[in-house]
């Protein structure tokens, strides 16, 4: 069943003279528990989109909907992740994590109780009374996510968040997040540039041309869970990277890889059909 839908989505930014069309004619769904990442190179309109979802931006043409009603605004149900962490930094950790139930009026010790347990799933247990400042990146990164996953929202918006980490510790965070989403099954619309990250993550890559952004390929990867770095390295998954690297440098003329899945290639589709980056 269908959770987010985006209908026809064209969206303009800037004003006068400095106006200028950032998506063109998107339409996708994303089902309920759904993985989805948005594949692109920088400046194609991944964030742009993800804004719309948010609430944040609206929609030149179009329209975009929660469980069959319009975002017309933000809202709690759509809990959004930037790349840098947003926390308070006069803040402790639990009250950062806190801070949405707090203003929600939800008494105190209710709401340090529900903190310390997504602190626990994100592995900060223990570190409660710590300042941003005194964490490093990926645990700033994981307090972030611990904030806004305890206001439990329908749908998880991430800007590339590990975008700003080291590789060993982007790593780690990619492994943690697969495993709070096994665990919780929130509907993850996530956006990144990285090939490796979107085919280890996602249920659904969505490729997105230069901008305008648009929808150019779509990649479906639900035979594999759970899943771990090592298969990134598979003859079947190097194929699909290929293709990726040719969509994101020849969006016009890169054939459809709708007869390729992760298991390999058909029999019936010859190599000469697809012509893969080198």
């Amino acid at each position: 069943m269908s959770q987010l839908d985006i209908d026809h989505v064209s969206l303009y930014l800037g004003q006068g003279s400095q106006r200028f069309l950032a998506l063109q004619d998107i339409s996708l769904s994303v089902a309920a528990g759904e993985f989805v990442c948005l594949l692109g190179p920088s400046g194609c309109g991944k964030s742009t989109l993800l804004g719309a979802l948010a609430g944040h931006l609206r929609a030149t043409q179009g329209s975009l909907s929660l469980a069959g009603q319009t975002i017309q605004g933000p809202s709690p149900e759509r809990g959004l992740v930037f790349q840098h962490h947003t926390l308070f930094p006069w803040l402790n950790v639990i009250d950062n994590v806190a801070y949405g139930l707090k203003m929600r009026g939800i008494a105190k010790p209710e709401r340090h109780q529900r903190a310390r347990e997504l602190l626990e799933q994100v592995g900060l247990a223990g570190f409660e009374e710590r300042f941003p400042s005194q964490l490093s990146g990926g645990m700033q990164q994981r307090v972030e996510i611990a904030r806004v996953l305890i206001n439990q929202p329908r749908v998880l918006l991430m800007d590339e968040p590990f975008g700003a980490l080291d590789a060993l510790t982007r790593l780690k965070m990619q492994e943690l997040l697969v495993d709070l989403w096994t665990r919780l099954r929130t509907t993850v619309v996530f956006v990144t540039h990285d090939i490796d990250e979107a085919l280890f993550l996602a249920d659904r890559i969505l490729v997105m041309s230069p901008r305008p952004g648009r929808i150019i390929d779509e990649l479906s990867l639900t035979e594999h869970r759970p899943r771990r770095h090592e298969v990134l390295t598979t003859p079947a998954f190097s194929r699909l990277k290929r293709h990726c690297l040719d969509l994101l440098r020849h969006p016009d003329t890169t054939l459809p890889l709708d007869r390729l899945s992760p298991l390999g290639m058909a029999p019936e589709l010859s190599a000469e059909r697809l012509r893969f980056a080198v």
